[in-house]
């Protein structure tokens, strides 16, 4: 049942990675009716929200946008930085949303990111000690017990970024629906890409669950 879990959510990663890149190219499109750019749309929500020690940059890639909370960075990748579409805005408000969580020190995101030390620790030797754990596992659980343990860690913060990512979401469509930065049919398209962005999310979740849980059972069997 566990093999049965992984490759239904191995399946729906792929689909669910198609159909953004799909909904992607469709959106980008369709030429933004204020005439503005990523970088424009970006810049504008930090102003009205007050926030002034954040930059925008260009970074290389495509889908690789993100907010760096380190260096306070809105991260556009090449082409949402200069596109004027309705997809371009979504992620730019999408990622100045989160320039909004840290500057209000919105819950959800404080908690993940004290998470991130820890995480950085236990991304580094986990897949080490599950192999080890493995291997031993008819002398000693110890070591599977602790790769469990931390491999729980990762899971946890798969899930705490859930909420994250929604509700920068939500501020950003209330944000962009409230500035007249699109109309109501590239409203829907801005929704649409940031549904099928947060749902790559939702099944990186719980595909990390149905490893946990497959790793849980080698070591539930042992124990009994």
């Amino acid at each position: 049942m566990i093999w049965i879990i992984m490759i239904a959510m191995m399946l729906a990663s792929w689909l669910v990675s198609w159909r953004l890149k799909s909904k992607f190219q469709k959106y980008s499109q369709t030429p933004l009716s204020s005439g503005l750019s990523g970088r424009e749309v970006a810049e504008m929500m930090l102003r009205d929200n007050g926030i002034t020690d954040v930059r925008v940059i260009s970074v290389a890639g495509k889908l690789t946008d993100h907010y760096n909370p380190a260096d306070k960075t809105v991260n556009l990748s090449e082409y949402v930085y200069e596109a004027r579409s309705a997809a371009a805005a979504a992620v730019a408000a999408h990622e100045c949303g989160h320039a909004v969580q840290h500057a209000t020190a919105y819950n959800f995101l404080k908690f993940r990111s004290a998470m991130v030390p820890a995480l950085s620790i236990a991304s580094r030797y986990m897949q080490w000690i599950l192999l080890i754990g493995i291997f031993m596992l008819q002398t000693t659980p110890i070591p599977l017990a602790i790769g469990v343990g931390l491999f729980a860690l990762t899971t946890l913060f798969s899930f705490i970024t859930l909420p994250v990512e929604f509700d920068a979401s939500r501020r950003a469509l209330a944000w962009i629906d409230q500035r007249g930065i699109v109309t109501t049919q590239e409203h829907g398209m801005a929704k649409d890409a940031l549904k099928w962005a947060a749902m790559t999310y939702v099944v990186a979740a719980l595909g990390s669950l149905a490893t946990l849980l497959y790793y849980a059972s080698l070591l539930m069997g042992r124990r009994d």
